[in-house]
Order: C-alpha cells, then sequence, then structure tokens
C-alpha cells in the first residue's frame, strides 16, 4: 500500500510541475487540474498517515531506549493514542484507494417482477416494492412509479419505479438478483407453506448523451391508459409502448398524464437497459478473475430468501441472516447492503494488488 501511496504522491507533484508549464493551453490546464484535484483528498491523508506511522515508531522507541519513567510514560500514552489513528487512517486511505464506480451516485431505476408462485409472487412483488420504497424514505430520497402492472388483489406482476437520491445506485445495485419468499399464504385453507419468487433489477439512470438511441431503432405504439372504469378510463390514447429493434425490448409507460411524459419515461428505462447491457460487456473479463461474495450479479441468481416462518431473511452470497422479518420488510436492510458493500469493496481492493489485512 505504501508503495501505491508514494507512486500516487509522485504522480501529483508531476502534475502540479506540469500545471507551471502548460502556458496558456486552458483546455490542457483545466484537464491536469481536475486530475490533481481528484488526487489531493488521497494525498494529504496519505501524508497524514506517513507522519502518525512516523510519530508511532518514535515513540515505541522511546519506550525501549529511555530510562526516564516520566519520559517511557508520555511514549507510553503517545502510542495508545496513535495506534487506534493510524489504525483508522490505514483503512480509510485502503477504501479511497477502491476504483468508484462512475455510476454510484446516480439516480436508480428499479424494476421488480412476479416469478414463480402466481398471485403469492405477486403480492411478494408488492412487498418488495414496499420495502425498497421506505428505505428510500429512511434516506430521504424519493421514489417515483414510472410503471406497473396490478392484480386486484393488491400484488403486482410488474412495477418500475424510480429512486432520486445521491448515492441511490451505490447502496441499492446489490439488490439485483432473484428474491424468494417462503410463507403461508392468505389464501391457503390447508396453511402449507408456499414458495416463491420475484425478480429485482437495478439499473443507473443515464442521459441521452451516453445512450444516444436512433429514432429509426426505435418503434412507438399509443394507446389508452387502463384506468379503474366510469369516469376514470381515459378517452385519449397517452400511454406509451416502445418497441427497441435493434434488441426485440419492450417498455410500456402509462402512468404519466400525457403521450410526451410517457414516451419520455419509456426511453429513460430503455436507455438504462442498454447502458447496462454494455456496462455488464465491459465488466465481464474484469470480473472473471474476481468473484468474491458477494456473487457475480447475475439476474439469475437466487441472493435472498424470506421466511416467514422462522422470522428468518438471509441472504445467500454472504451468508447473513436477519431474525427480524417484520423490520427487513419495513426497509430495514442496511445490514445487508453495508455488508455486500464492505466485500465488495474488499474484492475490489484485493485486485489492485493492496491486501485488505496488508
Amino acid at each position: 500500500m505504501l508503495d501505491k501511496l508514494q507512486a500516487i504522491e509522485e504522480k501529483y507533484e508531476l502534475l502540479g510541475e506540469e500545471l507551471l508549464e502548460v502556458g496558456s493551453n486552458y483546455q490542457r490546464a483545466a484537464e491536469i487540474n481536475k486530475e490533481r484535484v481528484d488526487l489531493e483528498p488521497l494525498v494529504q491523508k496519505a501524508r497524514e498517515y506517513r507522519q502518525a506511522m512516523k510519530s508511532l515508531e518514535e515513540a515505541k522507541a522511546m519506550i525501549i531506549a529511555e530510562n526516564d519513567t516520566e519520559m517511557i510514560a508520555l511514549a507510553k500514552a503517545d502510542v495508545e493514542e496513535l495506534t487506534p489513528k493510524t489504525e483508522a487512517l490505514e483503512k480509510l486511505i485502503k477504501s479511497m484507494l477502491v476504483p468508484k464506480d462512475p455510476r454510484d451516485d446516480r439516480n436508480v431505476i428499479f424494476e421488480i417482477r412476479a416469478g414463480a408462485g402466481g398471485d403469492e409472487a405477486a403480492i411478494f412483488a408488492a412487498d418488495l416494492f414496499r420495502m425498497y420504497t421506505r428505505y428510500a424514505d429512511d434516506k430521504k430520497w424519493k421514489a417515483e412509479v414510472m410503471s406497473e402492472s396490478s392484480i386486484g388483489i393488491g400484488g403486482y406482476k410488474e412495477v418500475i419505479f424510480e429512486v432520486k437520491g445521491k448515492g441511490a445506485y451505490s447502496k441499492l445495485k446489490y439488490e439485483s438478483g432473484v428474491h424468494r419468499v417462503q410463507r403461508v399464504p392468505a389464501t391457503e385453507a390447508q396453511g402449507r407453506i408456499h414458495t416463491s419468487t420475484a425478480t429485482v433489477t437495478v439499473l443507473a439512470e443515464v442521459d441521452e448523451v451516453e445512450v444516444n438511441i436512433p429514432e429509426s431503432d426505435i418503434r412507438i405504439e399509443v394507446y389508452r391508459s387502463s384506468g379503474a372504469g366510469g369516469q376514470n378510463v381515459q378517452k385519449n390514447s397517452t400511454a406509451v409502448r416502445l418497441y427497441h429493434i435493434p434488441t426485440g425490448m419492450i417498455v410500456t409507460c402509462q402512468d404519466e398524464r400525457s403521450q410526451l411524459q410517457n414516451k419520455l419515461r419509456a426511453l429513460s428505462i430503455l436507455r438504462a437497459r442498454l447502458y447496462e447491457i454494455e456496462e455488464a460487456k465491459a465488466q465481464a473479463d474484469l470480473e472473471a478473475d474476481r468473484r468474491s461474495q458477494v456473487g457475480s450479479g447475475e439476474r439469475s441468481e437466487k441472493i435472498r430468501t424470506y421466511n416467514y416462518p422462522q422470522n428468518r431473511v438471509t441472504d445467500h452470497r454472504i451468508g447473513l441472516s436477519s431474525y427480524n422479518l417484520p423490520a427487513v420488510m419495513d426497509g430495514s436492510i442496511d445490514q445487508f447492503i453495508d455488508e455486500l458493500s464492505t466485500r465488495d469493496e474488499a474484492g475490489k481492493l484485493a485486485a489492485t494488488g493492496v491486501d485488505d489485512d496488508e
């Protein structure tokens, strides 16, 4: 780690020298300055860490070399103060060395779909929707439904919603995969436990500049939104069904009041899906050598089981269980997200050549 920090400090100094020599090339100066500013927090912590380590070694040496009991006592006090400080700085620096996902600060598009289990799977999909919106509320983020296909008993065949908030993707990206529920459905007369599933897909929101979709690649159909009946049925065709010809993907949106708003929502979802596909391709080679306990993140992977009879929620990627299922279903999922983030960070850190136990 110290070698890596030294290399970063040397690069920081070289950028400073280059900035002085760049002259009137303002564009190049701006590029150099941005790179230097990005490195500055890490360089500052590296220097603070190196100074703390030096002071700690001096205090330890004084304990051995000194005969004066008062000086020894002072040196021991310094060791007691500096040891946790250097450990905290080391942990912080390691986290700063982990390559950052450029999508981490973005908003999120969630797609939850009922899987195996019929109506019970649709009800479970609704339970997951509630869990994530409660989690978002707790983080002071905003959740908005983009598209939904519901059933008459309070469940969802599919629900797509957006979570807006700084760092939303950094937290929620680990939720992609198959979620499984084991419980006695309300409609089960015999009291038998059923197993149902729902699939969660978490996409980082992207803008038009990052993913340009040519008009020739899409076909759009408009139709009347389904309503509650009577006067609530819309007379105008505002709902949008968007076909992406190259991939065959279909996106529908009907929750907005205008055709234009629904089209913009559908395009936003499509862009996020296409970006995710390209990002997955780009990461495939990098991930081949690093399969941490967080798992592959594949959509087909069973990641978590919600066992109602045992009041237990288990994340299979990290072997972590909670025995407070009602709290989890009410949005208390930080324990899983934090551990998944820690494991993922450790794997990425190992991939950079800096051992987490170094």
